[in-house]
């Protein structure tokens, strides 16, 4: 406090140097014209500035299309619309309730730059909903905490649902590589190339590229690290509680709602059906329809309807077998689950016969095994092995398997995490999404519909690790840094985990015994798929 008097004193006796104060980015030239942006606490941000050309009218069910000039200065003040979606889930979610429409493709940046000669890390955010739901505008999404740490922080939205992934024959037929859907994806792979167009302007460095997201957005990172058409676009990858690496499932989902990546012939057959469902003779006749027809239709049918395609070019192949073969974007890799996700999504109760009945008629023969693997013999063990099983299923086993196949197949290191902070919101442990607030820095944003609750000591020290290592990684690939609990890379022979928690620590994977039972599930899976 003395020293901030004296300097005080000093600068008004004009006995300091005179120079002035840096200024902050203002006004940028990018695709298509200028932008200028907001600053507040050091940090600058540019709102809604339009990496691709609106999809709509002809361009439904089109690649995006290049930028559309504009003229004069736009003020990147506010977020774009979000992407077609169901507003009733999204609010169920804690969506805030930000204008919806087709003309979607809209990225924001948040830079501490002060000008564009810093060349600084750049974070991509690429948001999750089960790629039927999500929005850059949630608050909990804000870049500003982590800009302030020293990177430019970029998030890009993509077309949901029939938007965005809808395939069919006759657009298979009108694509130059004969392929339809995937084009959720393909706005993300257009927004990477935004970047490394546009992020030197902002003080950030277009060779330096983190993608990050959770869940489906964590999937999704997954995806562009196996995909040829992002190659080059990014350096590292962050996936929070999301990867692409079970088989594509055709029928008999674990539970309604669940991922079911397929094949792009099985994607078109699906195509066809939803536009009998329209009343649509063609993809012309669909793309004359209002968008909030097809978007009532795709909330009135299943949740999983609509997901990313094996296409042979976005996606060429499965996931695990493009990683055995070597046929992958090869980057250092940070992922990782919560201890508790299949709370997010499991009944509040479930009987030792109701979860073995479950069992048997998702795993097939192979239920023996995860039978023996989750103690089920009370129904409050059966309550929790139902959680259980959804974490392992839906998240941990792939996660697992990335780690696992980046460390032998590939040349950069895995670094795997498990969050595990209890709280008085989250007492049975972190469910799916739990980490997000931890992540950005936003404790008071809502997380669901509501907000969690005022932020502990425990969790604001929780927090400025999680965001330190974040940024570490995204800085050199390596998350670890001076003061910091030490957190070794992934490897087949050790399979250490990063516990992230009040006292942070390396250990051995928790659940490696149920993770091994669905080993041999999976490979059924597998086989059966092909």
């Amino acid at each position: 406090m003395k020293t901030l008097w004296i300097s005080a004193a000093l600068v008004a006796a004009g006995l300091l140097c005179a120079r002035p104060a840096a200024a902050q980015i203002g006004v940028v030239s990018v695709t298509g014209g200028r932008a200028e942006g907001v600053s507040a606490d050091g940090v600058t941000s540019f709102k809604g500035i339009p990496f691709a050309a609106p999809p709509v009218g002809n361009l439904r069910w089109r690649a995006p299309q290049p930028v559309r000039p504009w003229s004069g200065i736009r003020r990147a003040d506010h977020f774009g619309p979000r992407c077609m979606q169901d507003p009733n889930r999204a609010a169920r979610l804690g969506a805030p309730p930000t204008p919806m429409s087709e003309d979607c493709l809209y990225l924001n940046v948040w830079t501490p730059a002060k000008s564009p000669h810093e060349r600084l890390p750049v974070m991509v955010w690429i948001y999750g909903g089960a790629y039927v739901l999500g929005t850059t505008s949630r608050p909990l999404y804000d870049g500003a905490q982590l800009a302030k740490r020293g990177v430019v922080v970029v998030s890009i939205a993509y077309r949901l649902g029939a938007f965005g992934f809808l395939a069919d024959p006759e657009l298979s037929a009108e694509s130059p590589r004969h392929v339809s859907g995937n084009y959720g994806l393909r706005d993300m792979i257009a927004g990477l190339k935004w970047v490394r167009s546009n992020i030197a302007r902002f003080g950030g460095d277009p060779v330096s590229v983190t993608i990050f997201g959770q869940s489906a957005g964590g999937a999704a990172v997954s995806m562009l690290a196996q995909s040829p058409l992002a190659e080059g676009l990014f350096q590292r990858a962050i996936s929070e509680s999301g990867a692409n690496f079970a088989p594509p499932k055709r029928a008999n989902e674990w539970y309604p709602g669940a991922p079911a990546y397929r094949p792009l012939s099985f994607a078109e057959a699906a195509g066809q059906r939803f536009l009998v469902k329209l009343g649509a003779r063609d993809i012309a006749a669909a793309r004359a329809l209002p968008a909030n027809v097809i978007q009532q239709a795709v909330s009135s049918g299943p949740s999983h309807e609509f997901v990313p395609i094996f296409d042979g070019v976005v996606l060429p192949d499965d996931g695990f077998d493009l990683y055995e073969a070597g046929r992958f974007n090869d980057t250092p890799v940070l992922i990782g689950t919560n201890a508790d996700e299949g709370g997010f999504f499991a009944p509040a109760a479930t009987t030792s016969a109701q979860f073995e009945g479950l069992v048997r008629a998702a795993f097939g023969p192979y239920a023996n095994y995860i039978l023996t693997a989750y103690p089920h013999s009370t129904n409050a063990q059966a309550t929790q092995a139902s959680r259980d099983v959804l974490r392992d299923l839906l998240f941990a086993w792939s996660t697992s398997k990335w780690a696992l196949l980046q460390s032998e197949k590939g040349r950069r290191r895995a670094y795997l995490y498990l969050f595990d902070h209890r709280t008085p919101w989250f007492p049975l442990g972190p469910v799916h999404t739990a980490e997000l607030p931890y992540v950005f820095g936003n404790f008071g944003a809502p997380l669901f519909a509501r907000p969690v609750g005022a932020p502990r000591p425990a969790d604001l020290t929780l927090s400025e690790l999680i965001q330190s290592y974040w940024v570490n990684f995204a800085k050199t690939g390596n998350p670890n840094g001076s003061g910091l609990p030490h957190w070794p890379a992934f490897n087949a022979s050790s399979q250490r985990v990063m516990y992230l928690d009040t006292h942070s620590h390396a250990g051995p994977v928790p659940n490696l015994k149920k993770l091994k039972a669905l080993d041999a599930y999976f490979a059924w899976l597998r086989k059966e798929a092909k």
